[in-house]
């Protein structure tokens, strides 16, 4: 038995099992035209699958990494992630308003299809609670280093440049009620630093 908090909701739920046995798998896809870096540009995230898109693309420089937002105690927690709603290098793909709540309980999973012109790099997503007012609250994360996207005991396994590969990100374990008028999004970037 477990007890979860349920964020957006604001309430305690007891279960018996972690995930809960009554979950139901949603599969959300990613969609843009090309342009989705940013909160403006043009991605979107839907459980219609893709058509024919294009990739989108970003150019990631480790001395500019995308900062971990912290309390001052350096304890991770929820924040606005508006202040790097600016940057170039962070894929955002997000729903319209919902027009129903929608709770997503359990661990999400991040299945992506990408390419580099490195032989290796970093993978990194954040699953986020975008209000109405354009406040946008992170809930969870995950990472993925392309070396190791088939596990950590398996033989290190470089790319070969702009070869695209699946990659499995798989998520901490979260539960939120996503509100009627909120949206459901997702960043992706090749860096979370300190954090990662």
């Amino acid at each position: 038995p477990v007890n979860i908090f349920v964020m957006g909701a604001n309430k305690w739920r007891r279960e018996q099992e972690w995930p809960p046995k009554r979950i139901v798998d949603v599969e959300f896809f990613m969609h843009s035209h090309g342009g989705a870096m940013t909160p403006d540009g043009d991605g979107t995230l839907s459980p219609e699958g893709p058509g024919a898109e294009t990739a989108d693309s970003y150019v990631y420089d480790p001395r500019d990494p995308v900062m971990s937002l912290y309390l001052p105690n350096g304890q991770d927690g929820p924040f606005d992630q508006s202040i790097n709603a600016h940057r170039r290098d962070i894929l955002v793909y997000q729903t319209a308003p919902l027009a129903q709540a929608i709770e997503v309980t359990g661990n999400p999973v991040l299945r992506l299809y990408a390419s580099s012109d490195a032989v290796d790099t970093d993978f990194t997503v954040k699953l986020i609670d975008v209000y109405p007012d354009g406040k946008a609250i992170n809930l969870c994360y995950g990472f993925q280093r392309a070396r190791f996207r088939n596990g950590l005991d398996e033989p290190i396994e470089l790319m070969t440049p702009d070869e695209i590969y699946e990659f499995e990100l798989a998520l901490l374990p979260t539960s939120n009620l996503f509100k009627a008028g909120h949206r459901i999004r997702i960043d992706i970037s090749s860096s979370d630093y300190p954090n990662h």
